[in-house]
């Protein structure tokens, strides 16, 4: 009953996240804790050449997450939605949103899975002095001014997936700082867009070609608890054309799914880190300060709140696990069987675990798509096993578990050769979800304890449910580092598993093997066509 009454009587928070394979929504009420969940699986598309999602792809499916949030919500309490106490929109990062002055999209969405801009990354991790990934927004407009293409003349604002969303929902063109740092660097200490280095990218693009500058297309950034606007009656009707919820609801600052995760981990203190593993994988770690050296494999974004964060993201994690145990769900379907998918994702899992440390002479590459932390542009999905590998079930899941999460601890290796310290890391997302064993592979792999919360499973829509409660909860002067300590996640439960030492020898041993045959990766995108024909 008072769950019932917190949703009736419009106290609750709603969260919603769109990831990359699904757009989940989380309702919380008292003690941040989860009332109701509904969710929508959607895949981005390879349309010549381009990993997109289209606009109708964003919000049927928006549409259809929250439709299934209210039959949630009304087979357990018997009530409907109208009215709630606070709203956040959180989504993948980076990518490329470019509108013109009308609100039109320019050209399809290019998300962060586009490995296409390696030439204007380069030069602008040159000319900045700072780490410019392929993925981020600022690459791929640089790229489209390199390969002149025709519409960038026409921008009049460019932002994220999330930032989109948010202007949709509010009429605001603002982003969280987490977001922003994603698209540009920006400078914590003034929260705002690097300037100098904003001068620097519009002479790049030679100043006066175009009718713009940098700072006039990108949103205004905001931090955590600030006041991101309401959603009005044109937000409602998007989010629920059936016209039961009302408009007013306050919202909070759009996030990457980068800062959602940090919320969602209580990861936003200095050596705190969080691992968020699914489509991809990225670990973040706040800084007690800066890196000595630029580096390629390594991104400098922001909690947040805006305190400097290094991560090591990568394109990679989950895709191929899915395939193989579709494959698996394909075998049993011919012997009449028709296993429950937790399942037999669960029994994999743990098959898993029984498989040889060094997974006995099996090596698998989880390119879906092309990998910057490895220089290699497209991907390939490969398998390889020498003629006496111990070729078992449990071997082969081993095997999976591991390359996808192989790519990160070569970025990881990176952080602790600059000697950043880290006290906690928390893991959430996919690869988690099964208890103990994503959750072995990830300790071994980075030879650190790892925890994971019973929130764990809610990811980033539980996340940003909870930045939308900071914003409209929080005290005066309270930082979001004490609302999480304090309000959040004092008292909660979860469970924290050790690096076997004879895992991490073994994952070892896979990691030599696995940067040796790199090579191979590199040959099967050479010589094999990038279409199924």
């Amino acid at each position: 009953m008072e769950n019932r009454d917190i949703i009736e009587k419009g106290q609750a928070v709603l969260g919603i996240e769109f990831g990359s394979t699904r757009i989940k929504a989380v309702l919380i009420g008292a003690g941040h804790a989860p009332l109701a969940s509904g969710s929508h699986q959607w895949e981005n598309r390879l349309e010549h050449g381009v990993w997109t999602y289209t606009l109708d792809d964003i919000w049927c499916g928006l549409q259809a997450c929250y439709r299934s949030l209210l039959q949630d919500v009304k087979e357990k309490y018997g009530v409907s939605v109208t009215r709630l106490a606070g709203i956040g929109f959180s989504a993948m990062m980076h990518g490329y949103m470019a509108f013109d002055r009308d609100g039109e999209l320019l050209t399809p969405f290019r998300t962060w899975r586009n490995t296409s801009t390696e030439q204007a990354a380069k030069r602008l991790t040159e000319e900045f002095q700072y780490n410019i990934p392929q993925r981020w927004s600022v690459a791929h407009l640089y790229q489209a001014v390199l390969n002149r293409e025709q519409h960038v003349g026409e921008i009049a604002y460019l932002t994220t997936l999330a930032g989109y969303v948010h202007w949709k929902m509010t009429g605001r063109k603002v982003i969280g700082i987490g977001d922003a740092s994603g698209m540009f660097p920006v400078d914590s200490q003034t929260g705002q867009y690097r300037a100098d280095l904003l001068k620097r990218f519009d002479a790049l693009t030679e100043s006066g070609s175009y009718p713009w500058t940098l700072s006039e297309l990108l949103p205004e950034i905001l931090c955590a608890g600030e006041d991101a606007g309401v959603l009005t009656e044109e937000g409602a009707r998007l989010l629920d054309p059936d016209g039961g919820l009302q408009p007013g609801i306050p919202v909070c600052p759009p996030e990457g799914d980068a800062g959602t995760g940090m919320a969602a981990t209580n990861s936003v203190a200095q050596r705190t880190g969080n691992v968020s593993a699914g489509t991809s994988v990225f670990a973040m770690i706040v800084l007690e300060k800066e890196l000595k050296k630029v580096h390629r494999e390594i991104d400098m974004v922001t909690t947040p709140a805006g305190a400097p964060v290094a991560m090591v993201h990568c394109n990679n994690c989950t895709s191929d696990i899915n395939a193989w145990v579709s494959l698996f769900r394909e075998a049993a379907e011919l012997f009449g069987a028709k296993p429950d998918q937790t399942e037999l994702f669960t029994k994999l899992f743990q098959k898993a675990e029984e498989g040889d440390k060094d997974c006995s002479g099996l090596l698998s590459y989880n390119y879906f798509s092309g990998e910057g932390v490895t220089n290699i542009d497209e991907g390939r999905p490969v398998l390889i096993r020498k003629p006496d590998a111990s070729f078992t079930l449990a071997n082969l899941m081993r095997t999976h578990l591991y390359s996808a999460v192989a790519t990160l601890k070569m970025g990881l290796d990176i952080l602790l050769e600059e000697e950043v310290q880290i006290d906690k890391m928390y893991g959430h997302g996919g690869f988690f979800t099964v208890p103990g064993a994503g959750q072995k592979i990830m300790a071994a792999a980075m030879n650190t304890p790892v925890s994971v919360m019973e929130t764990a499973g809610e990811g980033g829509a539980w996340g940003i449910a909870v930045l939308a409660a900071y914003r409209v909860q929080k005290e005066p002067q309270e930082t979001l580092a004490a609302y999480l300590n304090d309000k959040v996640f004092a008292g909660a439960a979860g469970t924290e598993i050790c690096p076997d030492p004879a895992d991490t020898e073994g994952f070892q041993k896979f990691m030599m093997r696995y940067r040796a045959g790199l090579a191979v990766e590199r040959a099967a995108v050479e010589h094999t066509g990038g279409q199924a024909q």
